[in-house]
């Protein structure tokens, strides 16, 4: 496909940055000074792939590959490239004043990304996705989707119910969930309604199918997230307050390559619990952590709530801290990312002791 060439005076090392799309990916390649190589731009197919790797080879040995997207439109390219053995790195997205420098185009986006590989300030390395860790993270996906499209059924079931005809409202009002979906799909509807009320039992009986039907699926995709989670990390499992939703969630954060986070350090920041310094002058003080990864820092939040409740050490470390003069809330962010710690230590104990799946 189209590419643009600049001849180098010596075989250089290589880094390329990748600007990723739905149907077409755009590269930049510099060399170990920054200097543009050329661009090249390639279908997102495997021969795409494979055409990348051959045109960067051109230049020389690739150094690594820095890619915008590598757990979306580019995960297929950076699967690809770890089983060529190049090293693969995520680039965010190009900062505004470059931007505004050099205007919107795939090539300058891709000379972005390249640009940040080599000055150091990459993400780091992107999750591989080809264990249990994307299982998790697939099937969780699945059955979130699966949990909307019940609550959605079951609140259009009520809207009904309220708008009904009093002989029926009556006879629907003031009853459990599950007896209601039970009544509602035990209603006698006629082939063809005749009247609203015919109208709206049939609607009932439908929402109320759906509403079973989604019960069954979401049980059956918890039980399979379940069972992943307490194969693939029986260390995190065992942690107090622990259960399968959090272990899944932290999992799917986290990846099926656990030592790209390199300290609990890392991983507290990953979760959005570790303080965010913001000194100035003789004044030293940090703020709350807004960022990282807002699902598993709610995992983290959960775990919390359950030892607040249930876990003696928690309940005395949470009155001392009130005691020094700490708020409720301060004292919930400091353990907050000490459970941070706990974790990363199970993630990466269950990383070397769980058997491959």
């Amino acid at each position: 496909m189209e590419s643009t060439i600049t001849a180098p005076s010596t075989q250089p090392q290589v880094t390329v940055g990748v600007d990723t799309h739905k149907h077409v990916h755009v590269a930049h390649a510099v060399d170990q000074l920054g200097r543009p190589l050329g661009s090249h731009r390639i279908a997102v197919n495997a021969l795409g792939y494979r055409e990348l790797v051959s045109w960067a080879r051109r230049y020389g040995p690739i150094c690594q590959v820095g890619i915008e997207g590598p757990g979306h439109y580019g995960a297929g390219l950076a699967r690809h490239l770890r089983a060529e053995g190049i090293h693969v790195t995520e680039v965010g997205r190009p900062k505004k004043q470059r931007r505004a420098r050099y205007g919107k185009t795939d090539e300058h986006d891709a000379a972005g990304a390249a640009a940040i590989v080599l000055a150091g300030e990459a993400l780091g390395e992107p999750k591989t996705a080809d264990g249990p860790a994307e299982m998790v993270r697939i099937l969780r996906v699945a059955r979130a989707s699966a949990v909307r499209a019940r609550g959605k059924a079951f609140l259009a079931l009520k809207d009904l119910i309220v708008t009904a005809l009093e002989e029926l409202r009556e006879e629907l009002s003031g009853v459990y969930r599950k007896t209601l979906i039970y009544a509602c799909r035990m209603l006698v509807i006629p082939e063809m309604p005749c009247t609203p009320t015919d109208a709206t039992k049939i609607a009932l009986k439908s929402l109320a199918a759906r509403c079973y039907e989604l019960d069954a699926e979401t049980g059956r995709l918890g039980h399979q997230i379940d069972v992943l989670t307490a194969a693939a990390v029986p260390a995190l499992r065992s942690v107090y307050g622990v259960g399968p939703d959090c272990a899944a969630t932290l999992l799917s954060a986290t990846g099926d390559n656990p030592h790209r986070l390199r300290s609990d350090a890392a991983f507290a920041k990953l979760c959005g619990v570790s303080p965010i310094e913001a000194s100035s002058g003789k004044v030293v003080r940090h703020r709350l952590n807004r960022g990282g990864n807002r699902d598993a820092n709610r995992a983290l939040h959960t775990i919390l709530v359950v030892r607040m409740r249930r876990h003696q050490p928690t309940r005395y470390y949470i009155a001392r801290r009130l005691a020094d003069g700490k708020t409720r809330k301060e004292a919930m962010r400091c353990l907050k990312r000490y459970i941070a710690r706990e974790v990363f230590h199970a993630l990466q104990e269950s990383s070397e002791t769980a058997p491959p799946t």
